[in-house]
Parts: structure tokens; C-alpha cells; sequence
């Protein structure tokens, strides 16, 4: 019997189940989700769903469970009441910063990032098992989805039909329908295709995700996602991975001033005065992967970037002096001897 798996030919010599399978193979089914023919398969049905001659799987990794009690973002859970927590589709987060699980030099390297960082979400890519090491170390082995709230994406998306493909075998895999969503137009800018992105997030509400949206700067596209159904709206601040920090501060502000969800700047952060502007400019978080991976030192940028996204938050609420065109003494200049 011939099948094809993650686009590579293998010979079994009887009909199998999918369990079967993943057991001839070296896989725990508890840690990939199972495509067949198109169609995901349930992991409670494993057992009964048979691989025959000539059938295509995909099978995919990254995952592991969900925060404690089975509920993303809990770790906010039994804040004070006055406390600045972010909130994302009834999840509460205290840290406003999101980071990557890609381009790190290894796995270890980017949970010491983590954990320096102070995050609570990460974004993880579904990508194809490795059939040659099954055993091969997985992120979830490093970066415990009992800790932190795994945001599966779309990275690297640029049809509508492979994202949504992506997220509802992410479902599969660990449980997650919040998600976010990019497709994006073509290799040279990483610019986002925003007419399909606008379906595709129209269609994934209806099938009951929760859709986190990487999007351009254009404060009218980022309210026709947020009437979509998108639970945030993620503009780019400059191209992903140019760390040209924010591009266009005035659009960003008009984003978010006429938000009623949350507006995450997503893309071209370098360094910690970039993520600082994003908060300052009412961004309720930043997000970024290149700026903390392709560091120096990624865990020292790490801590950077939390002190950054922190003091620009605490900025933005204390409400800054306004700008003058002359000078304005800090004591007063009567009385003088």
C-alpha cells in the first residue's frame, strides 16, 4: 500500500488506521494533528479512520495543551480589579508584549528569551513533522503551553485557502481557536494580500475562531476587520523583519482611536525605542519575533523590550506634556535676585 506523508511516498505492507500509522512511524498522536485527503481527522477518531492506497496526509506539529485549567490567559486571573491587564476575546493577559518561536538559534535560546521577556503569548508556526526524527526536540518541549498561551499562525500563508487549511488543523492539534491570521501578498515586502485576509477573517469567525489579524497600516481596512469579527487588529509597522520601527505614527493613531478592539502593532519593531513608540501612540501591545531572535544578545534584548513596552504604556496613560514651539522655564523667573 502506498500513501503520500507530508509529500513524501512510503510503502506499508497492510491497511493501517491513522493510531497505526503514527505508531509505525515513531509519532505520539497526542502531539500532531492528522489531515487526510483534505479533511482533518479527529484525534478521537484515529482509531477508526483507515489510510488506504494513494490516500495524501499531512501531519503537523508545535503543540501541547492549553494554559492551566484547559483556559488560555489565566494567568491573569484574580488580578486587582484596577490593574492594567491586556484583553483579548475574554482573555486577560498583565504582559503587552507578544513574541515570536522563530529564528532562534535553538529552542533553549528562545524560552531564556521568554522568560526574560515576561510574556504570557507567543505566536508558533504549524509546520510538517520531521518523518526522518520523530524524535527531534519540539518547541513544546521547551516552551510549556501550560504557561503560555499558544497563538497558532499563519506564517508564510499567501493563499486563503492554505491559512485557513493552517488553523483548522492548529485547532486540531491543540485545542486553540483563538488564532492569528496573515496571508500575505508576495516575498519581497511580506506585505499583506488584504482582500482575501478580509474574507478569510469573515470565514473563520463564522466557523468560531477567534481571529487576531496582521494587517496594513490603512485605518480604513483596519476597521472593516475589526466589523468582520477580528478580536485584534495587527498593523505592521514597517515591512516583517526590516526592524525599521513605526513607519507611519499618524496612521497608527487614527487605527487606534477608532478601535473597540485591540490594536497590536505586528511587524518591523527593531529596538526597544520602537516598541516604546507603539505604546505611546495607544497601541494596546506590541508584537515581534526578528527584533529579540536576530539580536546580539536575545535574552538582554528580551528584557529590554518588556522595560520598553512597559514605560511606553505607562507613558501613553499618563498623558504627555504638550508639544511648544518655545521654551517654557521649569522655575519661575520671578523674584530673581
Amino acid at each position: 500500500m502506498r500513501v503520500t506523508i507530508n509529500g513524501e511516498e512510503r510503502e506499508f505492507d497492510t491497511p493501517l488506521t491513522v493510531e497505526e500509522l503514527l505508531g509505525r512511524i515513531g509519532l505520539d498522536g497526542r502531539k500532531v494533528a492528522v489531515e487526510r485527503n483534505l479533511e482533518i481527522v479527529p484525534k478521537s477518531n484515529y482509531a477508526g479512520v483507515g489510510v488506504g492506497e494513494g490516500d495524501r496526509l499531512e501531519i503537523v506539529h508545535f503543540i501541547g495543551g492549553g494554559a492551566p485549567d484547559g483556559s488560555p490567559g489565566e494567568a491573569a486571573t484574580g488580578a486587582p480589579a484596577d490593574e492594567d491587564l491586556l484583553e483579548i476575546a475574554g482573555r486577560t493577559f498583565r504582559s503587552r508584549l507578544i513574541i515570536g518561536t522563530g529564528k532562534h538559534k535553538d529552542y533553549e535560546t528562545n524560552r531564556l528569551a521568554c522568560e526574560a521577556a515576561g510574556v504570557e503569548m507567543v505566536t508558533v508556526a504549524v509546520r510538517r513533522v520531521n518523518l526522518t526524527d520523530p524524535d527531534q526536540a519540539m518547541l513544546v518541549d521547551f516552551i510549556d503551553p501550560k504557561v503560555y498561551t499558544y497563538l497558532p499562525n499563519t506564517a508564510g500563508c499567501f493563499t486563503t485557502e492554505d491559512a485557513v487549511r493552517t488553523l483548522r488543523l492548529a485547532r486540531e492539534a491543540g485545542g486553540w481557536d483563538l488564532v492569528k491570521l496573515e496571508i500575505l501578498g508576495e516575498e519581497k515586502t511580506l506585505y499583506p494580500q488584504m482582500v482575501e485576509t478580509l474574507e478569510a477573517t469573515e470565514a473563520l469567525t463564522n466557523e468560531g475562531f477567534q481571529v487576531m489579524v496582521y494587517c496594513s497600516d490603512d485605518p480604513i481596512i483596519c476597521k472593516r476587520l475589526e466589523n468582520a469579527g477580528a478580536v485584534a487588529v495587527m498593523p505592521l509597522g514597517a515591512p516583517i523583519g526590516s526592524g525599521l520601527g513605526i513607519q507611519n505614527p499618524v496612521n497608527i493613531r487614527l487605527i487606534v482611536e477608532q478601535a473597540s478592539v485591540p490594536i497590536i502593532v505586528d511587524a518591523g519593531v527593531g529596538t526597544a525605542s520602537d516598541a516604546a513608540v507603539a505604546m505611546e501612540l495607544g497601541c494596546d501591545g506590541v508584537l515581534m519575533n526578528t527584533a529579540i531572535a536576530e539580536a546580539k544578545n536575545p535574552v538582554l534584548m528580551a528584557q529590554a523590550m518588556k522595560a520598553a513596552v512597559e514605560a511606553g504604556r505607562k507613558a501613553y496613560l499618563a498623558g504627555r506634556m504638550p508639544k511648544k514651539m518655545y521654551a517654557d522655564p521649569s522655575s519661575p523667573l520671578a523674584g530673581l535676585i
